[in-house]
């Protein structure tokens, strides 16, 4: 099954784009190969507010938020995850308006085995992100005429949540799942085993639409899924292969299932295949004699 991504979508920076009666959208003027064509900031309700990812630390950025809270409250600024692209403008924010951040809870690697954790990806985790309020796992927030259910959807990040606005079938996302292309799972900050039970945790569920924290939406979500997790499934069986061919290394395994990889993404590639590898070795397929690195030797139990 073959993922149908979608890169058809204008960001229509310096604009705010009205999604329905309580939902709009303001996209960073931030592209890059990570983060698309930008990062989302999803602003909820028509009169006391809360946005949903403020976006990276850039005074373009704030300004375009401030000028759509003029005149109106916000209540709280709702993180999905702590990489600063996501999350870098809260605490400016916060102080600027007195809305409670509210996040899973605090910045923290989701892998303590990986003996390099120096190679984490140059978008960069909010070290020192923490909230104002920790939200579980199905637990909601209510302002005026909305509310919001935290579902927590750990691999990507540690303290990874979706949102669900409720009485509309909109999931917020983050980027646990995007139209434009599969989600980074690095360590330490991310985990494959996280990852893949998250993805089933939202076939469980009967969103109608995703809106992810970079790109378009998500308009068949539980089809996406599962071509997201047959995708994944499919890069495992080729590694597998790989190791079953002699190859022993990430270098190896990378240069020979990303035959036209962009450069600029290697680091990603190479992080990915140690996330899966990370999976195999706990559940016994794959085995490693030295500590799991970058540069570790693995082959099949």
């Amino acid at each position: 099954m073959s993922v149908g991504f979608n890169n058809d979508f204008d960001p229509e920076y310096g604009h705010v784009v009205v999604l329905d009666n309580h939902v709009r959208r303001i996209t960073a003027h931030n592209p890059s190969p990570f983060t698309f064509t930008g990062t989302n900031s999803y602003i909820i309700g028509t009169d006391d507010l809360a946005i949903i990812d403020p976006g990276p630390d850039d005074d373009e950025q704030l300004e375009m938020l401030l000028g759509v809270i003029e005149g109106h409250r916000l209540d709280y600024i709702f993180i999905t995850h702590s990489h600063s692209d996501h999350s870098g403008l809260a605490k400016r924010l916060s102080r600027l308006t007195g809305a409670k951040i509210v996040a899973e809870g605090s910045h923290r690697p989701a892998t303590a085995n990986i003996s390099d954790i120096s190679m984490t990806l140059d978008s960069g985790g909010d070290s020192d992100f923490a909230p104002d309020i920790t939200l579980g796992d199905g637990e909601t927030i209510e302002g005026d005429g909305w509310k919001l259910t935290s579902i927590t959807t750990p691999g990507h990040m540690a303290n990874h949540t979706a949102y669900s606005l409720d009485k509309t079938g909109v999931l917020f996302t983050g980027d646990h799942v995007m139209a434009w292309a599969t989600t980074v799972v690095a360590p330490p900050d991310g985990s494959m085993q996280d990852y893949m039970k998250s993805l089933d945790k939202l076939l469980k569920r009967d969103d109608k639409i995703y809106l992810p924290g970079h790109g378009g939406p998500v308009l068949k979500p539980q089809a996406y899924v599962r071509a997201i997790i047959a995708h994944r499934k499919m890069r495992e069986r080729a590694i597998l292969e790989r190791l079953s061919e002699g190859d022993r290394t990430i270098s190896e395994i990378v240069k020979a299932i990303y035959r036209s990889l962009d450069q600029r993404l290697y680091k990603a590639a190479s992080l990915s295949v140690l996330a899966h590898l990370e999976s195999l070795v706990a559940s016994g397929v794959v085995k490693v004699e030295e500590p799991l690195s970058l540069s570790a030797c693995y082959s099949l139990s």
